[in-house]
């Protein structure tokens, strides 16, 4: 009988206090797709990073076909014919493609041309189509996402580690990308792959490995299980969807937002918005979807006051603000969660409270001559806590001490109170699990129905999908059109964020 081709036998890893992995054990066999699920700070991306090399394990053993090895580095892992595709890809964006998969595997007079060749035709046997010779920075994500899988066939990899794949990537790359895993498991060879998409797992795992509380709670071969059932596995409960009514006319209501004809012309360079114009209306939820990269954040900046725009207007029920400052239209009434909590949204050593406060120092609800009212802030924050079902004990708790699902829902329930017009949304979900997401989007769908108008942008079509009324679809700073949801299928859709018209035509705003 032939030897898995990777085994993992009760694992256990800890940081400081905290059990990030209890006796966990893994098998993959040669030929096998394994999918990986569970909750943020469920194990999953630690099990595997443990298997590459990046941590250490504290007990347990790991076999590699059959024999038992000591993975310390990504090098001793490489050298046994594994490799890791991470979520943030380690790509030097000055250096050409070529010269970033042969990186660290080459000494001494390197004839680039030579390789170049040599990497064009790995690249031509697994169906990509990469140009070598240009600045990776230069390259769409779905081309550098091909880039860090041929540094891995460059180095011969038969066990192919890949966390969220997918995140950024279109329908159309996404569905390729599915492609090459069952191709290459078809060789023999075996992929591990990390991911919150069901559909993805109902595509192309041959067994489904779920992990709650850094345990694994379950496993299931794809054919003996259900999309409900994994997610009921994943968070201990059964989720109901926000559900969306297709029948409201939601451009009736009060225009609320409006950008006229609005642009970003950096001094140099090419413009970063260019001629954006659209309304959103009270009790619409107005998605705007796009890889990333392509005009979003800075649409998002300029509606928060983080940035002017060098021409165009933006208003605010009727309100010229495009001068305005951040303050200014925090009073007004619009709230921002941003694509990245860390770095705009909350600090991490401050308590629940103190982020709370960071956008009311201007408030005069929590001061009393100069003093800050902590007993009425920390009611407030208790509150939220229990509103928003965040996992915390209260008010005092360390920010840095939450996962990122409960991290997020503090941030929404404060801007979701300081928003009593205006709600913006970059990528809320981007990176959370299942029961984070669940109750996001039911949070989202309630402010619509209190009348407010809803600005979302992702990179997630079924969320796109599920929760917006019209869509604008975006790709380099310009809107190829606005949709109401419902005219244009999945596969339309994302011609439109590679930059393609389909049917030959120009597409149409509404």
């Amino acid at each position: 009988m032939t030897a898995p081709a990777v085994e993992l036998q009760h694992i256990t890893k800890c940081f400081a206090k905290v059990v990030a992995n209890k006796d966990v054990s893994l098998t993959v066999n040669n030929g096998e797709v394994v999918a990986l699920l569970g909750e943020n700070g469920a194990g999953k991306s630690t099990i595997m990073k443990i298997l590459y090399g990046l941590y250490g394990l504290d007990e347990g053993k790991i076999f590699v076909r059959g024999e038992e090895v000591q993975i310390k580095t990504p090098a001793d892992a490489m050298a046994k014919g594994i490799a890791m595709i991470q979520q943030h890809f380690s790509l030097v964006p000055t250096h050409t493609a070529a010269e970033n998969i042969i990186l660290g595997n080459v000494r001494g007079y390197i004839p680039i041309k030579n390789y170049e060749q040599k990497l064009k035709k790995i690249a031509l046997e697994h169906g990509f189509d990469v140009p070598m010779d240009r600045p990776v920075g230069e390259l769409a994500v779905g081309q550098q996402q091909k880039i860090e899988i041929l540094k891995a066939l460059y180095i011969n990899t038969s066990i192919l580690i890949m966390d969220e794949p997918t995140a950024v990537l279109t329908p159309q790359e996404s569905e390729s990308l599915m492609q090459f895993i069952k191709e290459f498991a078809a060789k023999g060879n075996s992929v591990v792959f990390i991911t919150h998409k069901m559909k993805e797992v109902m595509e192309v795992a041959d067994r489904i490995v779920v992990m709650r509380n850094g345990v694994v709670v379950a496993e299931k071969r794809r054919q003996e299980t259900t999309e409900q059932e994994l997610a009921r596995l994943m968070i201990g409960q059964e989720l109901t969807p926000a559900v969306r009514d297709a029948s409201r006319d939601t451009t009736a209501g009060e225009g609320v937002l409006q950008f006229e004809n609005v642009s970003l012309q950096p001094k140099k360079g090419t413009a970063l918005l260019n001629d954006i114009d659209f309304t959103i209306h009270a009790g619409e939820i107005f998605g705007i979807a796009g890889v990333s990269g392509n005009g979003q954040d800075e649409l998002c900046d300029i509606i928060s006051g983080v940035r002017q725009p060098t021409s165009g207007r933006v208003l605010l029920a009727g309100k010229d603000i495009s001068k305005e400052s951040i303050r200014a239209r925090n009073a007004f009434g619009i709230g921002y969660v941003p694509v990245d909590r860390y770095r705009d949204a909350m600090i991490k050593d401050m308590n629940l409270a103190e982020n709370i406060l960071l956008k009311g120092v201007f408030d005069k609800k929590w001061f009393n001559r100069g003093f800050i009212r902590h007993k009425k802030l920390n009611a407030y924050t208790n509150e939220l806590i229990e509103r928003h079902r965040v996992k915390a004990n209260d008010y005092n708790d360390l920010a840095g001490s939450l996962s990122g699902g409960n991290q997020q829902k503090i941030v929404l329930g404060r801007e979701v109170d300081i928003g009593s017009r205006l709600l913006v949304f970059n990528q809320p979900t981007r990176g959370l699990d299942m029961g984070a997401v669940d109750r996001i989007h039911h949070v989202i769908m309630e402010e619509k129905d209190n009348g407010k108008a809803v600005l979302l942008v992702s990179t997630e079509l079924s969320e796109i999908f599920e929760m917006c009324d019209r869509i604008a679809v975006m790709h380099n700073g310009r809107f190829m059109g606005i949709y109401r949801n419902g005219e244009l299928t999945t596969e339309q859709i994302g011609l439109l964020m590679a930059g393609i018209h389909f049917d030959g035509e120009e597409a149409a705003a509404l």
